[in-house]
């Protein structure tokens, strides 16, 4: 509940550490990935499907806080004219803990099967998931220089475009080595779609890159 004595300085503080706090929650889920790429590469399935369960339920944790950052901002109201945007920064940064549980579902699934998986395509998964986690990881910089203004804030966004840009090199090379390693059918497409939501989450953390920017003006 917002009270009458309190100003928009402090209500935008209110909504940007429900985001940050989200965001930390996020990165929680974001972390797991690598670990769980390396479990992936030695064929240790107990480790990979005990991480699949701690991906989940962080998951579930990120979900409830960006409820929270609905339910902060629908109680701040209409004294917070960025509402819409802080609204659109959780929305895109949540995403990325969405697109990490698909991609530890996929990698155990492949396991599960006892599918085949050339060593050379697990390097360059790993190498892969370490360059969407560095976009995540420049993501949180963005934010926590929000507060020291605009300047600041597009310094560190540019940083994350630069690490998506990474991420797409990687993806593309990687993709055609998947498409040439003559694997069957089934593996085929569960790794092209882990691909897929690996370069996603890093397209993510640009979009969210770039909704801090976008508060940065009003901070």
């Amino acid at each position: 509940m917002v009270l009458p004595s309190e100003t928009e300085e402090r209500v935008k503080r209110r909504a940007l550490n429900a985001c940050q706090d989200n965001l930390r929650k996020v990165l929680d889920v974001s972390r797991k990935i690598p670990q769980l790429v390396e479990f992936f590469a030695i064929g240790d399935k107990e480790n990979a499907k005990k991480l699949l369960s701690d991906i989940k339920t962080g998951e579930e944790e990120v979900v409830k806080a960006r409820r929270m950052v609905s339910q902060e901002l629908a109680e701040i109201g209409a004294i917070l004219f960025a509402r819409e945007d802080f609204l659109r920064f959780t929305n895109l940064s949540s995403e990325i803990a969405d697109f990490s549980e698909g991609i530890a579902y996929y990698l155990v699934e492949i396991m599960e099967h006892n599918w085949t998986v050339p060593p050379e395509v697990k390097k360059d998964l790993l190498k892969l998931s370490l360059a969407v986690l560095d976009s995540v990881l420049k993501l949180r910089e963005t934010m926590m220089v929000l507060n020291y203004g605009p300047q600041k804030t597009l310094e560190r966004a540019k940083d994350v475009e630069i690490a998506e840009r990474i991420v797409d090199g990687i993806y593309r090379q990687l993709s055609i080595k998947v498409l040439g390693s003559k694997l069957d059918v089934p593996v085929l497409l569960l790794l092209r779609d882990v691909l897929q939501l690996l370069e996603n989450s890093a397209d993510k953390a640009e979009d969210a890159a770039d909704a801090a920017r976008m508060l940065s003006f009003i901070m």
